[in-house]
């Protein structure tokens, strides 16, 4: 159980590579390196969009694929190419007038690290390095790209009473 009250929460922002997807990438034969997805994790996004939570992509990745893959799940606030996510996340509170305890966010290395010791619900896959874990109110029993954000996302609907809650559950 994630250990921080999940009533507050309005936004979750996930970290792409080792978070919502596993922490190894193939390479395309022109270089291009390929990400997978968990279709489990792509259930959970979609149901919290539908039920009204704020969900984030902030990833230094530039794969034009990974935006559609999110859009395609309704996923509006979609930052690739962020460097330095600090900025990124700032610009994201101002436009949806949220506050730090307001916020989770998943992360699984060091470039994730400045804004988890920023939001209020710091969280992480199985397989974060330490300083990362060290940081997390809730370190999730599932790998990066196996599901890790399928889990903290039911156990916030569920505390919301959102998780399963109409027809729309039932559908993509």
């Amino acid at each position: 159980m994630i250990n921080y009250d999940l009533q507050k929460i309005r936004a979750i922002i996930f970290d792409l590579d080792g978070v919502l997807s596993a922490e190894t990438i193939a390479l395309g034969t022109d270089g291009t390196p390929l990400r997978t997805v968990n279709i489990k994790d792509g259930y959970a996004i979609q149901l919290a969009v539908k039920m009204g939570l704020n969900i984030a992509i902030i990833s230094g990745c530039t794969v034009d694929a990974v935006r559609k893959r999110y859009e395609g799940l309704g996923v509006t606030d979609i930052y690739l190419g962020a460097s330095v996510k600090m900025k990124v996340y700032e610009e994201f509170l101002a436009i949806h007038n949220l506050k730090d305890e307001e916020v989770m966010f998943m992360g699984d290395d060091i470039p994730d690290l400045e804004v988890m010791r920023r939001v209020g619900c710091p969280v992480c896959p199985k397989d974060a390095c330490r300083e990362v874990k060290d940081v997390c109110v809730y370190v999730s029993d599932y790998r990066g790209g196996h599901g890790c954000g399928r889990d903290v996302i039911e156990q916030t609907l569920k505390t919301q009473g959102k998780w399963l809650q109409d027809e729309r559950a039932f559908g993509w």
